[in-house]
């Protein structure tokens, strides 16, 4: 069954516009509300500590794990990375372990000169390694995802000598925003429910 949000287009937009975490908030809000309440949310942060452009998930992931939330389920941060030695494993885990889970995929990228330093929201999965020619299974139901770097040439080494600020502050407005906008779920149903047992007491 599709999602009422599975109609939106992708959204992308630079890390240093002014209003970014407010948009980004809404756009994640407005497809969250209307994932069922029986599905758990998964988040899968991609990357590796080993490469400053490929941290980007594992920052992400390390900033979300200090919220200790028992409202979405993570994987993924700078002390247990998922990268393309676990990834096969890691998802076969959360298969085991959930019912029908809402998976979050986010992972950095390359492309253009012009969109470094963008942030992008879409439907459906995100394709790890394909910026280095990895042939690695898609994640998630919808993905997030940095473009951290120029892509087309020589992707490990532009991987690896990416600014961590860059890195750094696009993982904290994707962190932050997005358990906003969990967190806007969370209340979205609540309020939902107590409306319900208003009308049928």
């Amino acid at each position: 069954m599709k999602l009422p949000f599975m109609k939106e287009a992708p959204l992308k937009i630079p890390y240093t516009t002014a209003n970014v975490s407010a948009i980004l908030v809404n756009r994640l809000s407005s497809m969250l509300e209307h994932v069922p309440d029986d599905r758990p949310i998964v988040i899968v942060c991609v990357g590796t500590d080993r490469s400053t452009g490929d941290s980007l998930g594992p920052l992400i992931g390390t900033s979300l794990v200090k919220y200790n939330s028992p409202h979405f389920s993570l994987y993924g941060t700078l002390e247990n990375p998922v990268h393309a030695m676990n990834l096969d494993d890691t998802l076969a885990d959360i298969n085991r372990r959930f019912k029908r889970p809402f998976v979050i995929g986010i992972d950095a990228c390359l492309g253009q000169v012009a969109s470094v330093g963008s942030i992008q929201v879409g439907i459906g999965p995100v394709r790890p390694g394909a910026g280095v020619n990895k042939d690695l299974p898609p994640v998630g139901d919808i993905h997030i995802t940095g473009i951290v770097n120029v892509g087309g040439f020589m992707e490990y080494f532009v991987l690896q000598n990416t600014r961590l600020h860059l890195v750094m502050s696009m993982a904290d407005i994707i962190s932050n925003a997005l358990f906003a906008a969990i967190m806007n779920k969370v209340q979205f149903t609540s309020t939902r429910d107590q409306t319900a047992a208003d009308f049928y007491p």
